[in-house]
């Protein structure tokens, strides 16, 4: 998970995610000590995994949770110390245990309906060593979890089964005179995501490149100096060991030069091979999921022929652009609303021949559908040369259905008029039909675009027919935005809702109404910050102008301020976890060029919260100038934790606090982490896989740079020998995590090292 998904998920969610994972550690782990139950490496990684969920259940106060863990920690340190030797029977209970986790860790699912007390009981028989095993697997037989019944299909009914045909041989299929293999859309994205990912890696390459030149710079300054030095000492009187030691200066400095010069230019020559070799890797992937549009077109013609037949009209579809390419996903989802557009186009556009022929039309109808590719969009425009839309008779149906008063109604524009054939279950049909009438009509049409983050718009000429324009991504897969930078985090705004990008000016910000607006385009757009919609720290830049970027989808524009512009990117879209459900105004993440993550904006939901913040009241306003004041800076902490939800509470209350947080999965990241960075104040774990918090401690307080660091440790290792051990290696407070509270660990902060704020 990203810091921004952590940082919307709640605790619950992500003791569910380290669940997950931990409960997969136990599982491996355990049926690797079912073939050898004293592997001290599988003992401690199941050991450590049972200690976590138990420290993460207690924190977010499932005690189903911290009953089941426990009783498997003491289970796996008995054996770790020699007490016990796992049997079979034990590996089951383990395992049952590790179901039984996993399912009270699952969201919406209630703990009290598994039997938890029987389970302990269980555990209880088998780690005492007089307890009869025979007893305990029937504890065991009856905490199975109930499978479900089998399914049981109806016997076929009693016909005589026709022979199957012969399998017969055939060509293996082709396409334009080239081989095709069916490979599935997993591994298509799969090849996709790893060719993206390696064209990113290259990149990487270009500072090690750029430090060699800088080297071959230094080396031929050093060689231009010692020459220089040899021609003022020409005169002098030098020893011969002094001349002897000159020369060699030189000869090694020339050699290095040329080795460096040699492999600089091996070097940018395997940088640009291996950049050129993974972008068409990447273009070949990206091509394999391209598909031409005719594919989405199959029987389209026939059908419109078809029922426009069934109406007792004459109907041609006629189609250009059948060879552009588009995703194959986007394909998929764009024949539904196709289909559904073309009947339309038959059942409402067309006339019938002899209607036609009475207002000076070819008796036979077309209909023309056109795609093409416009600033990496594909351009979909569907168009008949039938009668156009009654506006008269939709603004009669609005009034009908009570949508608006008959004088609103009356003073509709066209435009205004169009947008209620949108709405759900808005027909102009007085019957119902196989084909209309049902209220099913272009708002479903609209939702379907829509998930394809796309747009759909409705022309019409009275008696010349009308016009459908849809514009969709050309892939799901890449997405052209521009990236740009709030609360110095990148964001992506998708071009395709771009209207501007601007510089406003401290006087092009004016009040009306009580809100921030500024002129554009003939009206004025509402300003909101980016940083307040995406939950970011206000910038404290000191530019006087004002980065805005303009954000349209149908009606609703506003104005959205930035910190910066990065520039341009096409971004291969990688999806959110399911786990996390709908992220707020995010639709997804991409990899920079530099490897680091940037999430996209969903910019309809986006404009969305801005509704909802204005119907609240709660519209931050956006100061015209920028503070002149410089800001304290903010106290860094640094927490180290091998539990996910232990490290995301207190990273959660240390920053609410103001302070600024980086977190450590273990003891060996912890001290890199301190190595390379500054921090105020060291809170730490003490059992840690690859290095504990004890070691981390003491590392510390032997680092002449580190030894005067703060050090907290918090730990569920309350007894006083434990205490001894964190403060006897250097610790300056130790916090027992069984009972510690948000009060605790914040006041403990402040103690010390005092406020956020230096």
């Amino acid at each position: 998970m990203t810091p921004d998904q952590m940082r919307d998920a709640s605790l619950l969610e992500l003791f569910s995610l380290e669940a997950e994972a931990q409960t997969q550690v136990l599982s491996t782990g355990l049926l690797a000590l079912e073939r050898d139950p004293t592997q001290a490496d599988h003992l401690e990684s199941c050991m450590r995994a049972a200690h976590s969920l138990k420290g993460a259940a207690r924190i977010v106060g499932v005690d189903a949770g911290v009953s089941v863990a426990h009783v498997m920690e003491d289970c796996l340190v008995s054996a770790q110390e020699g007490r016990l030797l796992l049997s079979p029977e034990h590996i089951d209970a383990l395992l049952q245990g590790t179901d039984l986790l996993m399912r009270i860790a699952t969201p919406n699912n209630n703990p009290a309906s598994l039997n938890i007390d029987a389970y302990v009981a269980l555990m209880a028989r088998l780690l005492d060593p007089a307890a009869p095993l025979a007893v305990a697997a029937s504890v065991v037989a009856e905490l199975q979890l109930e499978a479900p019944a089998p399914t049981i299909e109806a016997p076929a009914p009693d016909v005589e089964p026709a022979p199957a045909p012969a399998p017969r041989k055939t060509k293996r299929a082709t396409e334009n005179g080239e081989r095709v293999l069916r490979v599935t859309a997993e591994r298509l994205n799969s090849l996709l995501d790893l060719s993206s990912k390696s064209l990113v890696e290259t990149l990487r390459l270009k500072p090690h490149l750029a430090t060699m030149q800088r080297l071959k710079r230094m080396q031929s300054n050093g060689l231009r100096a010692l020459e220089n030095l040899n021609v003022h000492l020409k005169d002098h009187a030098l020893s011969l060991e002094a001349r002897e030691s000159l020369e060699d200066a030189r000869r090694l400095l020339a050699e290095s030069q040329q080795l460096l010069v040699a492999k600089n230019a091996e070097l940018d020559e395997f940088a640009w091979q291996a950049s050129q070799r993974a972008q068409v890797l990447y273009d070949t992937a990206l091509a394999c999921r391209m598909r031409p549009f005719a594919d989405v077109l199959t029987g389209q013609a026939r059908m419109v022929r078809d029922l426009g037949r069934d109406l007792g009209k004459q109907v041609r579809l006629e189609i250009e652009g059948e060879k552009t390419q588009v995703d194959r996903d986007v394909l998929e989802k764009l024949e539904a609303p196709l289909t559904h557009l073309l009947r339309n186009a038959v059942d409402h556009g067309i006339e019938t021949p002899e209607q036609r022929l009475l207002a000076g039309k070819p008796a036979e109808g077309v209909i023309r559908l056109r795609a093409s590719h416009q600033a990496g969009l594909l351009v979909l425009e569907l168009s008949d040369d039938g009668n156009g839309v009654d506006l008269e008779k939709v603004r009669r149906s609005i009034v009908e259905r009570n949508l608006s008063p008959s004088e609103t109604a009356a003073q509709l524009s066209e435009d205004e008029l169009l947008t209620f054939l949108f709405l759900p279950g808005f027909s102009l049909r007085d019957t119902v039909t196989e084909v209309s009438g049902r209220g099913v009509g272009l708002d479903a049409v609209q939702h379907m675009v829509r998930q394809l983050r796309g747009a759909v718009e409705l022309e019409q000429t009275a008696g010349e027919g009308s016009r459908f324009h849809l514009e969709v991504p050309l892939t799901l897969s890449v997405v052209r935005s521009l990236v740009v930078e709030v609360g110095a985090e990148a964001y992506a705004f998708p071009l395709a809702h771009i209207e501007r990008m601007c510089d406003l000016e401290p006087s092009d910000i004016v009040q009306v109404e009580g809100r921030q607006h500024f002129w554009h385009e003939g009206r004025h757009v509402g300003l909101v910050a980016a940083s307040q919609l995406l939950q970011r720290p206000a910038s404290q830049s000191d530019q006087q102008t004002l980065k805005v970027v303009v954000i349209r989808e149908r009606d609703a524009i506003y104005g959205v301020a930035v910190e910066r512009f990065i520039g341009e990117r096409t971004l291969v879209v990688l999806p959110l976890d399911e786990r996390l459900g709908k992220v707020q105004d995010i639709s997804a993440g991409a990899l920079l060029d530099d490897g680091s993550v940037v999430l996209i904006v969903d910019v309809e939901d986006m404009l969305r919260s801005v509704d909802k913040l204005l119907n609240t009241g709660r519209l931050e306003r956006i100061a015209r100038h920028s503070s002149q004041v410089v800001e304290a800076a903010r106290k860094r902490i640094l927490v180290v934790d091998d539990s996910l939800t232990v490290r995301e509470l207190q990273r959660k209350l240390l920053l609410n606090r103001g302070y600024d947080v980086a977190v450590a999965v273990d003891g060996m990241d912890g001290w890199n982490a301190l190595r390379s960075e500054a921090f105020d104040l060291l809170i730490t774990d003490i059992d840690m896989p690859r290095m504990d918090g004890i070691e981390l401690v003491t590392l510390l307080r032997r680092d002449t740079r580190l030894q005067s660091l703060p050090v907290m440790v918090v730990s569920y290792k309350d007894r006083e020998e434990d205490r001894r051990r964190g403060l006897d290696a250097g610790a300056d407070y130790y916090l027992a995590k069984a009972s510690f509270h948000d009060d605790a660990l914040l006041d403990a902060v402040v103690e010390l090292i005092g406020g956020a704020r230096a």
